[in-house]
């Protein structure tokens, strides 16, 4: 039995020798390159950690102690080490472990993190809650130096040091975030070098300036001056004076991969009170066999082989995101006023095909959403059209954003949000369920969803003539199910239009973007049962097509809006606001994602799951059909 089968809980890793504990790294890190290879998965970070992780929990008394991960990216070796090595089989399927930290799933996962830059806030909070009880444990925050181009991090440092409780950060410095990281902090980070001599000397200068016979320093004034040359000291000599100034007391920075110099440390910042930050030097992607390509070797799809990093069983499908990217650099090369902008995504949303191509006009700002928005609204102000590529479910962190500095400006900034939706084996964290109803309640926003590939392209073509205020295009984490052709054979939609794609005269529906497709399956289902069904294409969810859908409305006593996003305020209710105040007596229904938590499943199953697929679209006809039929025989 290899040592990491028997270990049960972190209490097994403490009684382990040091020799032991090396070999249990080298067999975490060989168990994750196996597990990850075949359910896919974010392995970098993971592999990164997995020497800071076993110091770590071999150091604190979890779970009696907090540890908190920024992003659950970094929790993979902890998964390992806190019971749940025999269930990593299942990492990211269907009912079993999830790809993130999650409080439901281990009383280890403190808090929730699928997001970068949470966890100082959290540790913070939880080392508050600790004081409030008169309660006795220690509280880790382990963040990745990523984090620090987010503004939440630096607003947890400033309250954290500022509030002088006992909490200990870990700054896991890897220099990546997915990408390279970015930004002043980054190059703060790269220069600094580990100095010993500034925490002997420091030791030093604190008892001299606190003691001297008698307190004599003291009460003869000296104490402030020594002070004040500790000051400069710390000046010349630290590499941690930035978290120093933010009251944090700053240790390192150390090899990350070091065990025995790991636990030492954190043994004897342990026992110290007030805010401590120590900081580790570590490897991202570190022992994965297919080479050192960081940012490509981040995640994982599934079905890889290890020594390659190819896929066992290619598809070949052109997915959205490649589509988009190459589409964008045409769009740059037809107009050199077009700049991409995205936040630490680069290979992500494709947008590292356009900093190839034009590397002047391509902004990868690091994480920080917010900052993304609002520079794309000076840029707009300049005459330049911005197009910012962010997730959809990082977009939300930028909301405020997007109304202030935007929307209330009228600025012609384009928002391109990948992997909206349903995201497949992500999960919770990263679902995109709900910019459409978010966006449709911020004025001078145009909202849309493309049906496919190909339309997503004219989107941006539109959006890029689009003077009017903000534009936004979503599209899946999905293969794009057409075959697209160049931009330049794309036209422009025309603006505020929407696409009858069949005609029936029973039951309409209004499908959006990606329920285009399985809402002609299904009418061709209902056909054949002789249920006619007329479908449109409703590209444009604000501003909708005034003149189809009073068509629509003048030959339907019944509408079904179906949308891949949540049914609480989106689309659906939007349309049926609008139906009501035109024609009370249409009866309207509202198909989509319901009002829970979805979990983790292959994207095929969760649009089955909530009934987004074909089947479900026309088994919701049906049972709308049925009800109709009753209601005028009874």
């Amino acid at each position: 039995m290899s040592i990491l089968e028997r270990i049960q809980s972190p209490a097994d890793l403490r009684s382990l020798t040091r020799d032991e504990l090396h070999t249990l790294a080298d067999e975490i890190r060989a168990r994750l390159i196996d597990v990850c290879s075949r359910t896919g998965g974010h392995i970098g970070a993971g592999l990164g950690v997995v020497e800071l992780t076993v110091a770590l929990h071999a150091a604190f008394e979890t779970p009696r102690d907090q540890l908190l991960w920024d992003v659950g990216h970094q929790g993979y070796p902890h998964k390992l080490l806190s019971g749940r090595n025999e269930r990593l089989e299942t990492l990211r399927q269907e009912n079993g472990i999830s790809g993130f930290l999650k409080r439901t799933e281990s009383e280890y996962d403190v808090f929730g993190a699928g997001h970068a830059a949470t966890a100082i806030s959290a540790a913070l909070g939880v080392a508050a809650g600790r004081d409030l009880r008169h309660e006795k444990y220690k509280v880790i925050a382990v963040v990745g130096d990523g984090a620090l181009t987010c503004g939440l991090a630096y607003e947890g440092l400033n309250n954290a040091g500022h509030s002088e409780r006992d909490v200990i950060v870990v700054l896991n410095d890897n220099e990546m975030s997915i990408a390279p990281n970015v930004g002043a902090i980054s190059k703060y980070l790269t220069s600094v070098q580990r100095n010993s001599l500034y925490n002997r000397v420091r030791s030093a200068i604190g008892d001299l300036a606190d003691g001297g016979p008698g307190g004599l320093f003291s009460s003869i004034g000296l104490g402030t001056w020594v002070r004040r040359w500790e000051e400069s000291l710390k000046a010349l000599l630290t590499p941690g004076v930035l978290f120093e100034e933010l009251g944090f007391r700053y240790f390192g920075p150390i090899d990350g991969h070091d065990i025995d110099a790991m636990i030492e440390t954190f043994t004897a910042v342990r026992d110290l009170g007030g805010p401590r930050l120590v900081h580790v030097r570590t490897q991202k992607g570190k022992g994965f066999p297919a080479g050192e390509s960081l940012e490509k070797w981040h995640a994982l799809p599934p079905d890889h082989d290890p020594s390659t990093g190819k896929l066992r069983h290619a598809s070949g499908a052109t997915t959205y995101q490649k589509v988009f990217g190459k589409g964008l650099v045409e769009l740059g090369t037809e107009n050199d006023q077009v700049v991409a902008i995205t936040a630490a995504m680069p290979s992500g949303t494709s947008t590292d095909l356009f900093a190839k191509a034009y590397p002047a006009r391509f902004f990868d700002v690091g994480i920080a959403e917010a900052h993304a928005v609002t520079f794309a609204a000076g840029l707009a102000t300049r005459g330049i059209r911005p197009v910012v590529a962010i997730y959809s479910t990082f977009l939300q962190r930028a909301y405020d954003s997007i109304i202030h500095d935007v929307a209330i400006q009228s600025l012609p900034v384009i928002f391109c949000l990948d992997r909206a939706g349903l995201v497949g084996e992500d999960g919770e964290t990263h679902m995109g369920l709900y910019d459409i109803a978010y966006l449709l309640a911020v004025p001078n926003v145009t909202v849309t969803a493309p049906k496919d590939a190909r339309e997503m392209l004219g989107l941006l073509r539109t959006a890029i003539q689009h003077q009017r205020g903000p534009f936004s295009i979503r599209y899946p984490r999905d293969a794009a199910p057409d075959s697209v052709p160049a931009i330049s054979e794309i036209e422009l939609v025309p603006y505020g239009t929407w696409e009858v794609m069949r005609h029936g005269s029973e039951i309409a529906i209004l499908a959006a973007g990606t329920m285009v497709r399985p809402a002609i399956d299904a009418a061709g289902v209902l056909a054949s049962e002789g249920l006619r069904v007329t479908v449109v294409n409703c590209r444009f969810l604000k501003p909708y097509d005034e003149v189809t859908l009073a068509a629509v409305l003048a030959s339907h006593g019944r509408v079904l809006v179906v949308e891949e996003g949540t049914v609480v305020n989106g689309f659906g209710a939007y349309m049926s606001t609008v139906i009501a105040r035109q024609d009370p007596s249409i009866r309207v229904a509202v198909h989509g994602v319901p009002d829970r938590i979805i979990p983790a499943a292959s994207r095929a199953r969760q649009l089955a799951l909530t009934g987004l697929d074909a089947t479900g679209i026309a088994e919701r006809v049906r049972a709308l059909h049925e009800q109709e039929s009753e209601a005028v025989a009874g």
